[in-house]
Parts: structure tokens; C-alpha cells; sequence
């Protein structure tokens, strides 16, 4: 990752964060990029872009513009912007469909197209976004989240066709990550056998090395030790 610029959405969120960190030890320049606000000065090193709508074409647009000036270039997009609703079909309405695809679907579709243009002149571009294990099949109040990570993998897997030879694709598809905010509501599980940020953090950036130069429209389920 020696040099290579990187720009990560929900770049200050839990697993965001551990990206960030791990892609800067690992001698990447880093685009974080948050809808939360960020006061960080900007560093030859990394930049925080905070405050954006990635769900606006307009903002995501302007945020990886103003990435790619303060480097010069543009060498991976890493997607990790989302969210998740758990909520029954029958118990639920049209709005937690809607924020769920917008969170999960439309960030990553802003993005990338935004970044496109970019990556084309890299060389060596790589695009990984987060899909979800759980896409696979829908259990039980899973079917708005499960839909848009389903749209997330189809965007992964259309994208690398179209950009074959030019920019790998692929996705990463976690089971239930270790965070705070999953220890809340699940206070009674098993945490050691969730998949840790950092374990995940080494997949993503695998993706984006010049090691997975020959993987491209792949789904990589990342399962833990279930």
C-alpha cells in the first residue's frame, strides 16, 4: 500500500476507523471521508472530509474531487458507509426500505461513480465495497437490510464487468462484526466468534493491494468463527 491513495467512506465509524489506521501503517495516503464532522487538519498523509451526504450525487462528487486535489490521485475507493434496520415486513413501512437502500446502496453507487473517472488513470485501481453475509439469505425482520446489500453485491459484480482490465471490483461479506454498538444490542452473545474490525480491515486491504491484482467481481464472505 506504499504510497497508494485510498479514499474511505464512513470513515469514522467503527470499522471505518480500524481501515483508516491499518491502510496508514501500511504506508497509504487516506481520504477519510464521513458524514459526521471532522476538525482534523489535513496531513501529506491524510485528509478528513467530514460532513458529507454521500447520498447526494452533488456532495460525493465535490468530497472525492476535493480528495483526489489534496493527492494528486486516486488509487482504491473503499465503501463503507451503510447502516442497518432491523424491522419485520409486516411491522415496518416503505421508509426503512427507502433508508436502507440510500445508506447502503446509493453511498456506494455515488461514490463510485464519482471516483471512476479517477481511478481510470491509476493503473492499478480497486474499488471494495461491504456487502453482508446475511444478503445471502433474509432471516427474519432482515428483509429491507438484506435487499440493499443484495443491491450491493449486484453493483459489485456490474461494475467489475464494466470496468474488466481497467479497475477490480469486489466485495466483502461480513457476518456480524465486533463493535460497541452490536455488544449493546446483543449484550448475551458470543462475541469471540464475530468477525474483529481489524480481521476484516486486512481483507478489505488485501483488495485493494497489487496482491489481489487477479480478483475481481468477487464476494468474499468473511464469516468469523461461526
Amino acid at each position: 500500500m506504499n504510497e497508494k491513495v485510498v479514499i474511505i467512506t464512513g470513515a469514522l465509524g467503527a470499522l471505518g476507523k480500524v481501515v483508516v489506521e491499518e491502510a496508514l501503517a501500511r504506508g497509504a495516503r487516506v481520504a477519510a471521508v464521513d458524514h459526521a464532522p471532522s476538525s482534523l487538519s489535513p496531513t501529506s498523509s491524510r485528509i478528513e472530509l467530514g460532513g458529507v451526504d454521500l447520498t447526494d450525487t452533488a456532495q460525493a462528487k465535490k468530497a472525492i474531487d476535493a480528495a483526489v486535489a489534496h493527492f494528486g490521485r486516486l488509487d482504491a475507493l473503499i465503501n463503507i458507509a451503510g447502516g442497518f434496520a432491523f424491522e419485520t415486513v409486516a411491522d415496518g413501512g416503505p421508509g426503512t426500505w427507502q433508508r436502507m437502500y440510500a445508506l447502503n446502496v446509493a453511498t456506494a453507487l455515488n461514490a463510485s461513480r464519482a471516483a471512476i473517472p479517477h481511478l481510470l488513470a491509476s493503473g492499478a485501481a480497486r474499488i471494495i465495497n461491504i456487502g453482508a453475509l446475511g444478503a445471502l439469505q433474509a432471516g427474519a425482520g432482515m428483509g429491507a437490510y438484506a435487499a440493499s446489500k443484495s443491491g450491493v453485491h449486484r453493483l459489485t459484480e456490474a461494475l467489475a464487468a464494466e470496468h474488466k482490465g481497467k479497475i477490480t471490483v469486489n466485495a466483502v461479506l461480513p457476518s456480524i462484526i465486533d463493535t460497541p454498538a452490536n455488544r449493546t444490542s446483543m449484550p448475551k452473545a458470543d462475541f469471540s466468534k464475530w468477525v474483529a474490525p481489524k480481521e476484516l480491515a486486512d481483507v478489505i486491504l488485501f483488495l485493494a493491494s497489487d496482491a489481489a491484482s487477479a480478483v475481481t467481481g468477487a464476494l468474499l464472505p468473511v464469516n468469523g468463527r461461526v
